[in-house]
């Protein structure tokens, strides 16, 4: 029989003292400002200077070889692009489908003429000659990215500032890297049909109207996995947005409806069964110190079990429906220093994360299903704002400052919506579409624009392996 360290009791003890539910009666956080903001506002604030955090999840061996950033290097790579929309319009609103029906009236006349496809080939950079330009040129002008010209007798070759700005344009309205050249995702995304784009807007008008049913609640969370964005609503307002990280290829973030009942600070994170056979166990065949290196316990039975010392344990022969794995809070931990639990069916939530150097990616499609937010303290900020007892706005930081587990009910559940919308309008006119990130609009056509563009030197590169994470 397996016998339970003195240490690992105690500490059990210790998360029965320090981790009991506090009544609705002291719940609150921070007041929130009625204005949107962008996620890249509310990034690198006093609690991303902690240890470990604005760092890769390196494991330890690897932190302590890193080089110390430079105060603010994490925030600059933030503000290098800004990805999230701009007004106080939400996703689920009537003004947004009325938006939707003009941009389908649009793409209605456009497919009568419709686009030819451009030819496959290499990258072509600003300055650079290439006779695919004119097919580029015609093309941006079906949808309005480049104005028309008369002198059509005389296409230049040449990628001037004009169609470099015009490719700036429909990069900005696809989701893709903003680099003012036809890099090989740019003429991905080009050579989706326009009938195919109608009926992309035509398949998420649909989405959006059923999501409105039976109806909008006065305040609730939405996240749109395809653009890796949440939007914070109350009174059919946007009051906060912030940059996500979705799931990764098959490990999906699921399309649910729930609510988020609790906040948890500084976390435990309870390693999911799906996530510890094939992830965890994999790796410790091969790195068995990763467990010390990154805080992480082995329980037997449940996550509340007897503690297993590791070297009882074959890694290469071991029943991986028996032990469980659970992490220490702390800066190493994968859930950051605030979870957002919230009750559905696919057992996933919210959470922050150490690795907030991923949201400098325009892509991010890096976690097991659930979501990392940018800012979490905010959003849970405006979750818990009408909750009584949290009135004071130095509460949250007094919680971090006393670095002790805490979880926090609300009386006042917040819903929560987890959507995938690939296509929409802006009040301006703007028609806007994402990657089908988990190909879920049909035609193959319409998923082809993800990925990386690896004959370009310039593409960023991949997002570290370092951590075991949700």
């Amino acid at each position: 029989m397996m016998r339970m360290h003195g240490a690992a009791g105690r500490r059990r003890q210790g998360d029965v003292v320090r981790r009991g539910t506090v009544v609705a009666a002291t719940l609150g956080l921070l007041a929130f400002s009625a204005v949107a903001r962008p996620a890249s506002a509310v990034a690198a604030e006093w609690w991303e200077q902690l240890p470990g955090f604005g760092a890769p999840n390196y494991s330890s061996k690897q932190r302590r070889q890193q080089p110390t950033a430079p105060a603010g290097e994490t925030r600059k790579q933030d503000e290098s692009f800004e990805d999230l929309r701009s007004n106080a319009t939400p996703w689920m609103s009537d003004v947004m489908l009325a938006s939707i029906d003009k941009a389908i009236d649009l793409y209605e006349r456009i497919a009568q003429r419709g686009w030819r496809p451009i030819q496959s080939g290499r990258t072509i950079r600003p300055g650079d000659d290439d006779e695919r330009i004119p097919a580029i040129k015609a093309r941006l002008r079906a949808t309005g990215d480049l104005a028309s010209s008369q002198d059509y007798y005389f296409e230049s070759l040449s990628l001037s500032d004009e169609v470099e700005r015009a490719l700036r344009r429909y990069q900005r309205r696809n989701g893709l890297r903003e680099t003012g050249r036809a890099d090989r995702q740019t003429i991905a995304a080009m050579n989706v049909s326009a009938r195919e784009r109608l009926e992309q807007l035509r398949l998420n008008r649909r989405r959006i109207t059923e999501l409105m049913q039976p109806r909008v609640e006065d305040r609730y969370v939405l996240v749109n996995v395809p653009s890796f964005e949440l939007e914070a609503v109350e009174r059919y307002e946007v009051k906060q947005r912030h940059r996500v990280i979705v799931g990764r290829e098959n490990r999906e973030t699921p399309a649910l409806k729930g609510s988020i009942k609790a906040i948890n600070f500084f976390p435990y994170w309870r390693v999911p069964t799906s996530v510890a056979t094939l992830d965890l166990i994999p790796r410790l065949q091969k790195e068995p110190q990763y467990l010390n290196e990154e805080g992480i316990r082995i329980y037997d039975g449940s996550y509340d079990g007897p503690e297993i010392p590791q070297s009882q344990i074959d890694w290469h022969n071991v029943d991986a429906a028996r032990i469980r794995f659970k992490q220490d809070p702390g800066d190493r931990n994968a859930l950051g220093l605030l979870r957002l639990d919230m009750s559905n069916e696919h057992g996933v939530y919210m959470h922050d994360t150490p690795m907030k150097n991923l949201f400098g990616q325009r892509g991010r499609a890096f976690s097991a299903g659930c979501v990392r937010v940018q800012g979490v303290f905010d959003l849970a900020q405006w979750i818990s704002e009408y909750e009584p007892g949290w009135e004071d706005k130095s509460r949250v930081r007094s919680v971090i400052d006393a670095g002790q587990p805490l979880d926090i009910q609300l009386t006042r559940p917040v819903p929560v919506i987890f959507a995938y919308i690939t296509a929409w309008a802006e009040n301006d006119g703007t028609v806007q579409f994402r990657p089908d990130l988990y190909n879920r609009d049909g035609p193959a056509a319409m998923a082809q624009q993800g990925g990386r563009d690896d004959s370009d030197p310039d593409a960023p590169p991949p997002p570290p392996s370092g951590g075991i994470t949700p």
